[in-house]
């Protein structure tokens, strides 16, 4: 399939007569996948000595082939999927610049690259946090097929060091069936509340007690952290809670309220718009996308107005301590060390190898 072509030019490319492509899609319904094609797929045609067409077959990716055999009832649609087999394997990066610039070059797909990004964000601000020199180490599911990689899966085992600090996670499903992320002596890496709630957000303005707002042009208590980023970036609520307020408030302009147990409480503003179903009283989970970044309300340009409450007092969000999930015990716990060991050893060894190649 070159650029521009249909369907109705390759059977002409073929030598088949125009009316066969009518013949094809109105053979079976199904056979309406084969007009979906894309640029560089191969359309395999089988041709009696006629010059009749009995057969065509597509391979739309690495997974997966559909074909269209000639019957007496017309044409038999069949669609192929290969199962691809799952390996483990290893990747290790350093930022020079970037962590997506790093992810890429350690060959990791930009799925992999955000995924740990959100496994380890309750402990690190991607955005803000990461410096030159820092560097991870991942185990993942690869999907091949005959040995070339088609897909992959989810992260196995993670270590980022940041400012020389290792933060490690272990991915971990217990007897119910439930899967998380670990810390590597089994204690929970999930915390009620995400650190942030945009992904990759520039900080434009920080907690602070006197700052000049640029709207009123006076000194005023800022008492959250705006957060820039282009107008309908995803917002997530930072912990599971219940919808206090959605809708227009003051200087916030659309904004929501999330309550979150008795103690906590989090504030969201500027919203260009609300996600669907965002409303007042519907309980919402860390990390669903509550709405979009805008600049309603007092705001000179697109960013989001981020607010956390302990008690009833701002308190900075950067800074807050953030209450931790209970961790494993007893036999669960010896479950996951016998699963978390391999892997973390595996890492170990994996770099230790790398790093001896690379210093070649």
């Amino acid at each position: 399939m070159g650029k521009g072509d249909t369907l109705s030019n390759v059977f002409a490319k073929a030598g088949l007569p125009a009316n066969a492509v009518h013949d094809v899609l109105a053979a079976n319904k199904s056979a309406k996948q084969f007009t979906r094609l894309d640029v560089g797929q191969e359309v395999d045609f089988l041709i009696d000595a006629k010059g009749d067409l009995q057969g065509l077959k597509i391979k739309r990716n690495d997974l997966e082939t559909i074909s269209l055999s000639k019957s007496a009832r017309g044409y038999d649609f069949k669609r192929d999927v290969v199962k691809p087999s799952v390996h483990a394997n290893y990747a290790h990066g350093r930022i020079d610049s970037s962590l997506f610039v790093a992810g890429r070059n350690a060959g990791l797909s930009h799925d992999l690259i955000m995924s740990m990004a959100s496994i380890l964000g309750y402990d690190i601000d991607f955005a803000q946090d990461i410096r030159e020199g820092d560097s991870f180490d991942v185990i993942y599911e690869s999907q091949q097929v005959q040995g070339k990689q088609v897909g992959t899966g989810s992260i196995l085992a993670v270590r980022f060091v940041n400012r020389g600090k290792p933060y490690t996670a272990v991915r971990y499903t217990n007897k119910q069936g439930n899967t998380s992320y670990l810390r590597a002596d089994g204690t929970s890496i999930r915390k009620a509340f995400i650190r942030t709630p945009v992904d990759f957000a520039r900080i434009s303005s920080r907690f602070s007690i006197g700052r000049f707002h640029p709207v009123l042009n006076k000194i005023r208590a800022h008492k959250g952290v705006d957060y820039a980023a282009p107008t309908g970036t995803p917002i997530k609520a930072t912990g599971d809670g219940k919808i206090l307020e959605a809708g227009r408030k003051g200087g916030y302009g659309n904004a929501v309220v999330i309550q979150h147990g008795q103690r906590y409480r989090t504030v969201y503003g500027h919203m260009s718009r609300f996600a669907k179903g965002i409303r007042s009283g519907v309980a919402v989970k860390q990390g669903q996308i509550i709405g979009y970044v805008g600049m309603t309300g007092l705001a000179t340009g697109p960013h989001l107005h981020y607010e956390f409450q302990v008690n009833g007092k701002h308190v900075d969000p950067l800074s807050a301590k953030l209450p931790t999930a209970d961790p494993l015990s007893g036999q669960e716990r010896k479950r996951f060390l016998a699963q978390a060991q391999p892997l973390i050893a595996r890492m170990d060894q994996e770099k230790a190898t790398f790093l001896a190649l690379n210093k070649r």
